[in-house]
């Protein structure tokens, strides 16, 4: 009787759970979201099937709705593989093509926020050029390092600087407990902007110190993507920070509509102090990144630490999305770093933090990883989650094996995207053939995203191998050159060479014709995965 009766208190225990889940599923605000879009979509197709009643006409209107939309695409100035991969599917259904692209097609930001975010520009822009250093005097003897730090302030704006410390961290676990010790130190002001937060011991720890440097009269701001930290965070998350007297808004807002303009995300991960010490890498701030929750296997993530002058640039980074996004104008001179720097930095080589965003007609992240691929002598080492490569990254990497660098590219052995995974393993056969050697992480799934080149030139940032990161999102990343962490750079890719496994040529084309046919369906749509 006595067992009975726990069996019962178990099952009545388990029932209040799975209701407990699912009412919490039904009371999440996407669920209000997205109950919306689905009432839309009723309408439009109850609006479509009234249209068939004047087939002919409706017929003819959508031809034309097609053949705008097509025309619209290949006038445009973006990506070829992002035009075939909407310009297929377009002429495929002509009838819904062209309805399907005017409201789910829409790669950019709207002119009235592209106007707004470029009246910010301009005030970055004036901004950096008052603090930032020459190229042409920071690199004298070395033409090639000089053309590219030349290439990144013209295309972003971002300019470099000499005497400026870094220091890389190999782990999440690392540069967390970093964080931890500078955001302890604050005395005026700290500002970060992340994809993802989630409550739990990592964000815990940050938001505890936060409230206490809040309290003390520290000025302290928290930036995250709405879509990004859509199931980690509550809606009215900005409210409750305002409460422990933390700023908080939320970039790009999640709205019930079915016109989803959701692909220009911020992706950016970006720590401030004091404007003298900086933060920023693959790293978000949630348990995973430090490897206390498992979600596919361990988590290897990687980020780097500036301290100096250079830290200006993710300043102004973070200030130009803040001011966006709250709609205002601010005086960015309060927060340099020679303002609240307690002594001069003096290190070696040239430190370049630049941003990267889909308002500009170029992709800043992508020319500057083929800038360091194309000008790569000995070797190009690589660690990237996702590799999904357009044609002209490609050809790059396979050029460049041919050439007789040694190209080496660090994957995951284990997915957080089972469709991703699949179209970076169907890159694998093209670059193999080409001579690139491919490693997938075993113990687990690699965030990490790092170049690294001739024991001269480094990259540590947010930016995947994937057309989201180089085309869509807002990113950052820290171009290095001639600096002493280029070499803690390649250690950790050494090191993480040894835990990994090489990927065999016979291994990445021994397929079934499904498997065959699915990567390819998969690699015409990547742009739009």
């Amino acid at each position: 009787m006595r067992g009975k009766k726990q069996g019962e208190a178990r099952y009545s225990t388990k029932r209040r759970s799975l209701f407990s889940r699912i009412a919490k599923l039904l009371t999440h605000r996407l669920a209000f979201v997205g109950g919306f879009i689905i009432l839309q979509l009723v309408v439009l197709f109850v609006m479509i099937g009234w249209f068939s009643n004047y087939f002919v006409q409706f017929y003819l209107f959508c031809l034309v709705i097609t053949a705008v939309a097509v025309l619209w695409i290949v006038s445009r100035n973006i990506h070829p593989d992002y035009k075939v991969a909407w310009i297929i599917p377009i002429m495929a259904f002509p009838v819904f093509g062209g309805l399907f692209y005017l409201l789910f097609g829409g790669s950019q930001l709207s002119q009235r926020s592209r106007n707004r975010m470029q009246r910010i520009g301009q005030l970055s822009l004036d901004a950096l050029e008052q603090e930032g250093e020459d190229c042409e005097a920071l690199l004298p003897n070395d033409p090639q390092a000089r053309s590219q730090s030349r290439y990144i302030v013209r295309s972003s704006g971002f300019p470099p600087y000499g005497n400026t410390d870094a220091v890389y961290f190999p782990s999440g676990e690392a540069m967390w407990q970093s964080m931890l010790e500078e955001i302890s130190k604050a005395e005026h002001f700290v500002f970060l902007e992340y994809f993802i937060v989630e409550e739990g011991v990592m964000w815990n720890a940050v938001l505890d110190l936060l409230e206490k440097k809040a309290r003390a009269g520290v000025d302290v701001r928290l930036l995250y993507d709405d879509i990004g930290s859509l199931f980690t965070l509550p809606k009215d998350y900005p409210s409750r920070m305002g409460q422990r007297g933390i700023a908080c808004a939320v970039a790009n807002p999640f709205r019930p509509v079915v016109s989803l303009r959701l692909n220009n995300r911020d992706h950016r991960k970006i720590c401030v102090v004091d404007g003298h010490t900086g933060f920023t890498g693959g790293i978000n701030l949630a348990d995973e990144y430090i490897n206390v929750k498992e979600r596919f296997g361990h988590w290897k993530d990687t980020g780097i630490l500036l301290r100096g002058s250079a830290v200006w640039n993710l300043t102004v980074m973070f200030l130009s999305n803040w001011d966006y996004t709250r709609e205002i104008q601010e005086d960015y001179s309060p927060y340099r770093p020679e303002r609240w720097q307690r002594e001069p930095i003096t290190a070696p080589g040239v430190i370049q933090p630049f941003g990267d965003s889909p308002l500009r007609p170029e992709s800043v992240s992508s020319n500057v990883y083929l800038n360091l691929i194309s000008r790569a002598t000995r070797y190009v080492y690589i660690t990237t989650p996702y590799l999904v490569l357009d044609y002209t990254m490609a050809q790059a990497l396979c050029t460049a094996a041919k050439s007789g660098v040694d190209v080496r590219i660090i994957t995951p052995r284990i997915p957080d995207k089972k469709s991703v995974f699949e179209v970076t393993r169907a890159n694998y056969p093209t670059l193999l053939e080409a001579g690139v050697k491919i490693y997938e992480y075993a113990p687990g799934f690699i965030h990490a995203k790092t170049f690294v080149v001739d024991d001269h030139y480094g990259v540590v940032g947010t930016i995947n191998l994937d057309y989201r990161s180089l085309y869509l999102h807002f990113e950052c990343g820290v171009w290095i050159c001639g600096h002493p962490v280029v070499g803690e750079i390649k250690k950790d890719f050494i090191n993480t060479m040894a835990q990994s496994l090489p990927v065999q040529l016979e291994q990445a084309t021994r397929l079934s014709w499904l498997k065959r046919l699915y990567r390819a369906v998969l690699r015409l749509v990547a742009p739009l995965m």
